[in-house]
């Protein structure tokens, strides 16, 4: 990890908590499949032109499309649906701290999918502070039926960020598949994939040519939505990974969730409350356990 690869990590960190403000200004006026389908068509129209077909991208188009659309399904339509959704009523900063729980979720689906990833004394214990973390950030709200507490954002906003974690875990499993692709490729072919599925479905939900035009901060937020924190996000991404691992790439998990408060907080005039600060202190707690790299340093 020299210094630029540090730069590159703090900056890929901030472009995806800027995509939870981003989100925030789109989707108040914008129906949240229409704005999947805009972040999703206009980056894949993107890296297309990034990669002029390089890499041998259309031949693997053509041969691997079903996988491309399940990975596009998992990994794009469904999780951000889910969190544009949940956006209409929750914070860019909670959406992120909720979303933060993808690596735990993932660890969850492996040792029950996979034969190679298993559960070991600090997986389990990463997990189950970083659960005890989303149980700080939901559990009152679960239990408002019962105590009457009618503020704060209703239950199933909060859920969805978990359920899109949850499909993010499935993604990680599955995209182990396209290990022989160039991950340029890949991105691209997921991005193609969903934004076909996409069309159609953002015309039969929404119907978005009826949609009032949305004002001129709008179309800013989902210009940056879809070609800063998606196209030059994965192109960022992938340059990381190619210098530093997959490991060390892992850890830009750490730094969205601050990203996105404090744009939040600058922007948007949101508040993080105690709960909050706590359940978020506990999640990115429970993720330095499952990375385990800070121990290891201390045994040596």
């Amino acid at each position: 990890m020299t210094p630029a690869t540090w730069g590159m990590l703090v900056l890929l960190g901030m472009i995806w908590g800027g995509s939870f403000f981003f989100a925030r200004v789109a989707v108040q006026h914008i129906p949240p499949v229409t704005l999947v389908m805009l972040r999703i068509g206009l980056a894949a129209a993107a890296l297309h032109l990034y990669l002029a077909g390089r890499h041998g991208l259309y031949p693997t188009l053509r041969k691997r499309w079903r996988a491309f659309l399940v990975m596009g399904l998992i990994n794009n339509i469904v999780p951000h649906i889910l969190i544009f959704t949940g956006q209409t009523q929750i914070g860019a900063g909670l959406a992120a701290i909720l979303n933060a729980t993808t690596p735990i979720f993932t660890i969850l689906i492996a040792n029950r999918l996979t034969e190679d990833e298993k559960m070991t004394a600090a997986k389990i214990a990463g997990c189950l502070v970083g659960l005890v973390g989303t149980a700080v950030l939901v559990g009152p709200r679960a239990l408002a039926p019962f105590t009457g507490d009618s503020g704060g954002p209703p239950l199933w906003a909060l859920l969805l960020p978990l359920a899109a974690a949850m499909s993010y875990g499935f993604a990680g499993i599955y995209g182990k598949r396209f290990r022989d692709i160039a991950p340029a490729v890949t991105a691209t072919g997921q991005l193609t994939a969903s934004s076909i599925v996409l069309l159609p479905l953002a015309a039969v939900v929404d119907r978005p040519w009826l949609l009032p035009f949305p004002p001129a901060g709008t179309v800013l937020a989902v210009l940056a939505l879809a070609l800063v924190s998606t196209a030059y996000a994965y192109i960022l991404f992938f340059r990381i990974m190619s210098t530093a691992g997959a490991t060390n790439t892992s850890l830009v998990t750490l730094l969205v969730p601050p990203s996105a408060i404090v744009a939040g907080m600058l922007f948007l005039g949101e508040q993080i409350s105690p709960a909050g600060a706590l359940g978020m202190g506990l999640v990115l707690s429970g993720l330095v356990i499952l990375d385990g790299r800070v121990f290891r340093r201390k045994a040596r």
